[in-house]
Parts: C-alpha cells; sequence; structure tokens
C-alpha cells in the first residue's frame, strides 16, 4: 500500500511538472485555454507538430438570402464566409509560439448587451510555414453555436492542428456575435456552410494551388465538429435528414419560405447533397431534437461514426428528450454518448474570458461560456482526450479504441487513460447499428 501510494505522488508530481513546463511557455507564464490541468486524461496533451494560423474571407456565391423574403421569394446574395486556420507548421524551437485572437462579447442589435471587443492568446503562430512532413493531412471543420464565433474552441482546434490535422473553423455569417441576424439563417445555412467549406478547402488544397494549402490537406478524409446550432447542421450534413416538422416550423419563423425542404429528408437534393469525403462527425449538444427538427426516419439517415458530448442537465438542447434522444434514435450509426452529469448547455467552449469578469460587463456575458457544475478547463482537457481518440480512430486509422470502449462510468470500472478517481461524473455510452 505505501509503495503505491509513494508511485501515485510521484506521478502526480511528474504531471504538475510537465504541466508547469506548458504554462511556462509564455513569458508571463499565463495559462492559455487548452493547456494541461493535472488531472487532464491521457489524450489531452498536445502532439508534436508546431501550429500555424491562418485566417481566409470566402464567398458562397447565389445563396438564398432566407433574411428577405419578399412576397414568398427569397432572393440570392453572396455569402461572406470568414474560416480560421489551424495547420501543422514549422516553429522555431527556441521562439515560443504565441497568438492574440481578436474577439467580442455582446450580441449585435441588442443594447442591453453591446459589443465588448476582447483579446486572448493562444499557442500558434500567426502566418506560419506549413509543414508538409506528414504529407497531406486529414481536414476538420468545426461549427459554432448560436451566436458564437470560429474562435469559441481554439483549446481544441489548436490541439488537433497539434497532432496533425488541418483545422478550419467557421464564422457563420449572421449568426455570429457581430452580425447577430434572424434565427432562419442559422436554420438553413449551417450544413449548406460546412459543405461549401468543404468544397473550398478541396480547391484551395489542390497541388495546383498558389494557396499555402497546397498539398497540404486531405479533403477525402474530412470530419465535422459542431457545437449546439454547428451539431445540427454537422448532423444534417452527414445524412440527418429535417422532418416535416422542422420545414413546417421554419416557414413560420421565414414568412412561408419553403427553402429548408431541400435539406429534409424525402428532398433528392438533400440526399445527393451528402458528401463521402466525410467520415466521422463529433456533435457537442446538438440543438433541435426537442422541437421536432428530427423525426424516427432522419435519425436512421445517420450512418456515419458519431461521437456526441452532452451535459445531463441541457436546458437548451435538452438532454432525455433531445441529444440522448438523438442518439438513441441514431440506429444505423456507429456512436458514443459521453454525459457530463449535472452539466448544462455549456460543455464544448472555451472558459469564461477574462474581459467577462470586468464590472459593468453584464452577467450574461460570462454564463454564455460558464458550467454551473464543472471547471471550463477541466471539461476542455476531456474533451481534447476524447476528440483525438475518436478522430484517431476514423481519420487516422489509430488503435485508440481502449479510450472509448469504457465502462458507462467510472464506479463501474477503470477508464483507461484517466488518472485514479478523475473518471467521477461522466458516463460514455457506445451503441452499434
Amino acid at each position: 500500500m505505501k509503495s503505491t501510494a509513494i508511485r501515485y505522488l510521484l506521478l502526480l508530481l511528474f504531471t504538475l511538472v510537465a504541466t508547469w513546463q506548458t504554462i511556462a511557455q509564455t513569458p508571463d507564464n499565463t495559462f492559455i485555454n487548452g493547456d494541461l490541468l493535472p488531472n487532464a486524461p491521457e489524450l489531452a496533451a498536445r502532439g508534436t507538430y508546431g501550429v500555424g494560423v491562418r485566417t481566409l474571407k470566402l464567398v458562397h456565391k447565389d445563396q438564398v438570402d432566407v433574411l428577405h423574403q419578399k412576397e414568398g421569394n427569397s432572393p440570392l446574395y453572396d455569402r461572406p464566409l470568414t474560416v480560421e486556420i489551424w495547420y501543422p507548421a514549422r516553429i522555431s524551437a527556441n521562439k515560443p509560439a504565441t497568438v492574440t485572437y481578436e474577439s467580442v462579447l455582446g450580441r449585435a442589435n441588442d443594447p442591453k448587451r453591446p459589443l465588448i471587443p476582447f483579446t486572448f492568446a493562444g499557442r500558434a503562430a500567426r502566418d506560419a510555414e506549413p509543414d508538409a512532413s506528414g504529407g497531406a493531412y486529414p481536414l476538420v471543420i468545426v461549427s459554432h453555436g448560436y451566436l458564437g464565433s470560429r474562435l469559441l474552441l481554439t483549446y481544441l482546434t489548436e490541439n488537433l492542428a497539434s497532432k496533425g490535422y488541418v483545422v478550419v473553423a467557421i464564422d457563420h455569417t449572421e449568426s455570429t456575435y457581430s452580425d447577430a441576424a434572424g434565427f432562419p439563417s442559422t436554420l438553413l445555412n449551417r450544413a449548406l456552410d460546412d459543405l461549401f467549406v468543404l468544397n473550398e478547402m478541396a480547391r484551395l488544397s489542390a497541388k495546383s494551388s498558389t494557396t499555402f494549402l497546397a498539398g497540404l490537406l486531405n479533403a477525402d478524409n474530412t470530419a465535422l465538429v459542431g457545437y449546439s446550432m454547428g451539431g445540427y447542421g454537422a448532423l444534417n450534413a452527414v445524412g440527418a435528414g429535417y422532418s416535416p416538422q422542422a420545414v413546417k416550423l421554419f416557414g413560420q419563423l421565414a414568412q412561408g419560405s419553403t427553402a429548408l425542404e431541400g435539406r429534409s429528408m424525402d428532398s433528392p437534393t438533400f440526399k445527393a447533397s451528402l458528401d463521402p469525403r466525410i467520415k466521422a462527425v463529433v456533435a457537442f449538444a446538438p440543438w433541435g431534437m426537442e422541437r421536432g427538427v428530427w423525426d424516427a426516419k432522419g435519425l436512421a439517415g445517420l450512418t456515419l461514426p458519431t461521437l456526441f458530448v452532452a451535459g445531463s442537465k441541457d436546458d437548451v438542447s435538452g438532454y432525455e428528450k433531445g441529444i440522448k434522444a438523438i442518439y438513441d434514435g441514431a440506429i444505423n450509426a456507429d456512436r458514443y454518448l459521453l454525459t457530463y452529469v449535472n452539466a448544462r448547455h455549456n460543455v464544448a467552449p472555451n472558459p469564461p474570458p477574462v474581459a467577462s469578469l470586468q464590472p459593468g460587463v453584464s452577467v450574461d456575458e460570462y454564463m454564455h461560456y460558464a458550467e454551473p457544475a464543472w471547471n471550463e478547463r477541466r471539461i476542455n482537457n476531456i474533451n481534447q482526450h476524447f476528440v483525438t481518440a475518436f478522430l484517431g480512430i476514423h481519420l487516422k486509422k489509430m488503435e485508440y479504441t481502449k479510450y472509448l470502449d469504457l465502462p458507462e462510468t467510472g464506479a463501474a470500472g477503470t477508464w483507461t487513460g484517466f488518472k485514479p478517481r478523475m473518471s467521477v461524473g461522466l458516463e460514455m455510452r457506445h451503441a452499434k447499428p
């Protein structure tokens, strides 16, 4: 017993030292989103690649402008999309990579929550030279919640890039803090944005391309990651067609528009849009099931491997009749459900930014990120671990199933990759077709 205790203390000391070394990479020793806590699970640690980051502006031409409906018809517009791209990069060993991200608190067009610019640090190098030593890397497309931004999950996007992925996060137009607009745009465009960005990444990464992405990624080996409304769109993009009730709801919200029919389960257009380049999906707290967005037929259309992540007390997407009901109904998918017991909806984003703690700032800005019963940095580490395992299996063919095929609770048995006693409060379910 004594020797076991000594080994455990030595392991803890080693972890603390390693964590401090990670934190100390910045000149002021700040703790940056995604850094390891001492009790982080095994696969949360960063990979071996340096991380570069760049911003691109894309334009999706001739899209339905559902927010400007006229006499039952929607005009077309060129839909701008800003994306942030993290990628394996060549970073000087004696020059720690740090980047300053610019974001905002608040909501556009809401005088009670005015936009407040803020910055936060990340562990990446702006415009760094790509590292092509790993060949063409798998592609991961990330979709934020409503409202949100492409920078909402930097703890995860940087982490995945360090492990040999090219990660592209979308600013969904009319759905960000800065340009919030009518909800019908979000309902219609999420899946369409995902598929457009996939096509753009394939085009820009062609060997004949003159961009930094040329030859850097393999769009034929892609995963989608979505949070809340991002999960809503990601599931639809890969086969979970919307229900007649969803189409009806959309029409009520969008002045009679029928534009969502093209994403419904019975639509030939929808079936033709399904893209075999997408191999797996991670859906954090996907919204919609409690509103009848999917029925049994629609959920049966989900056939790709899927990792669901949820809080058991989610009061936005719902749990038993929401996220877990999606998991239960996706009978044709090999799927996992990771549950944070007593967590609510915020099981995906970065921790609350320091700016949200300033005097005079609405408490809603803090609560937009915060979880009442969980440490957000702890959630971030756990998400890094499980997303690494899941994508490692399906995009890199790695032998990581031991990290996912677990007892339903820690009380029922040891969770591989977790330190002793550290899987408390978590549940993992697994169902096959």
